[in-house]
């Protein structure tokens, strides 16, 4: 499944029940799962889908979200106050609907720079390794920061674009 798909618009996903008793039925294995099992199918990459068994509406980002919880409370966190709050903010504001694909963009690209690292790191000795991770935040960086700035870019271009247009509904122009 491509890093933009949704896997609830996925056919083949595997479809996850859940009842009103929380309880969540896995329909490909015949089984009841918990959330942990669920974590571990997102690990595999599997494409998955959660329904409400009743009514059948999409509960995977629900239940995605919940995981993540658990997460963040289980040990070391991911996400700082600050980076929470600063999310929080961007609800309601004109960049909203860029922040989703954005991070998932650094996310991806973040996600591809770990499997090259992988793959490039087999034949590393344990010194050539230590001289490589003294260097690699300086690397890493550069890698990130120039397609960010790009995406930035595309933002700020699309916002002159909605502006003009909402100032040329109104017949004012740019000046």
């Amino acid at each position: 499944m491509p890093a933009t798909a949704s896997p609830s618009a996925d056919a083949s996903a595997r479809v996850i029940k859940k009842y009103p008793n929380r309880r969540l039925y896995d329909t490909q294995a015949s089984a009841y799962i918990t959330l942990a099992e669920i974590r571990a199918l997102v690990m595999k990459s599997e494409s998955l889908v959660v329904r409400d068994a009743k009514t059948g509406e999409d509960l995977t980002r629900s239940i995605l979200l919940q995981i993540i919880l658990e997460e963040e409370a289980a040990g070391v966190p991911m996400f700082s106050e600050a980076l929470l709050a600063n999310l929080i903010r961007f609800y309601g504001h004109a960049l909203q609907g860029y922040m989703g694909p954005f991070l998932e963009q650094q996310l991806q690209m973040l996600a591809d720079w770990q499997t090259r690292l992988g793959e490039q790191a087999k034949p590393l000795t344990p010194e050539a390794w230590g001289q490589f991770m003294q260097q690699w935040p300086a690397q890493f960086m550069g890698g990130l920061l120039q397609p960010s700035a790009q995406v930035m870019g595309q933002m700020q271009e699309q916002m002159q674009k909605n502006t003009e247009q909402i100032l040329g509904a109104f017949g004012l122009k740019k000046t």
